[in-house]
């Protein structure tokens, strides 16, 4: 299964080497397979990978002791930190555009923006390459699939993201590439190792708030005018599937 998983870590890197060729998505109002993809995306971290890490405390711990208990709360307090480090990376992002445009300059990021918003993305892919080989499921093949189809779909939305706030040459020639290669990185730490369950634990964690917030900042917007639909289609189907399996 690990060969699986590194096929796996070299589509997700593939979507961000290529994701611009899904350009006939962008524009507005936004696309409602994007909003389709948003969905099916929040569906996994809420309905099976925040759970199955809880779940899988208990079972290596115990229900009841002291220590799952202890650590229940942590969980979703790094999730909570994710969230909230992306949104101020959102923000520092807002505010480089909007001081580039008051200066009369393109509507994108300063360089220094550029390489902390990229930089910090670059960790957060390395962090799910890693995870693709220590999901707390086990590598299965549904464990793989599930979690590679809900990754690629998030990377399709993130790119479209990140392509609007940065120069399109600068992230055409270095971030698209860095962010490729973050993924490889992280696969073969998680090949070739493995952290601590707790460190695994606050890994999943953190993403999984960051994965909420880079897709709700992308529908919630007015000017966005996003699908509701399409995003509720996504999210029951995919809940759906990940119960039955």
């Amino acid at each position: 299964m690990q060969i699986l998983a590194l096929a796996a870590a070299c589509l997700l890197a593939l979507i961000h080497l290529f994701a611009a060729r899904f350009s006939f998505l962008g524009g507005v109002p936004r696309n409602r397979w994007l909003s389709f993809a948003g969905g099916i995306s929040i569906a996994y971290i809420l309905v099976h990978l925040l759970p199955e890490l809880n779940r899988s405390q208990q079972e290596a711990i115990g229900e009841n002791h002291p220590l799952t208990i202890a650590l229940e709360e942590p969980v979703y307090i790094v999730a909570l930190a994710g969230l909230v480090a992306f949104y101020g990376l959102e923000h520092l992002a807002l505010a480089s555009r909007d001081q580039n445009r008051g200066a009369g300059e393109k509507d994108s990021t300063t360089p220094a923006v550029f390489w902390i918003h990229i930089g910090s993305f670059a960790l957060y892919n390395a962090l799910i390459g890693y995870t693709l080989f220590h999901l707390e499921e086990g590598l299965t093949l549904n464990s793989v699939l599930l979690f590679t189809v809900a990754m690629g779909l998030h990377f399709i939305i993130s790119d479209f993201s990140l392509r609007e706030h940065h120069h399109e040459e600068r992230y055409q020639h270095k971030g698209r590439w860095l962010l490729s290669g973050a993924i490889l990185l992280g696969a073969a730490v998680g090949f070739v190792t493995e952290l601590p369950e707790e460190v695994t634990a606050v890994t999943i964690a953190f993403l999984s708030g960051g994965v909420i917030l880079n897709v709700i900042k992308e529908e919630l917007p007015k000017e966005r005018q996003s699908r509701f639909v399409p995003f509720l289609l996504g999210a029951a189907g995919y809940a759906v599937l990940l119960l039955a399996v």
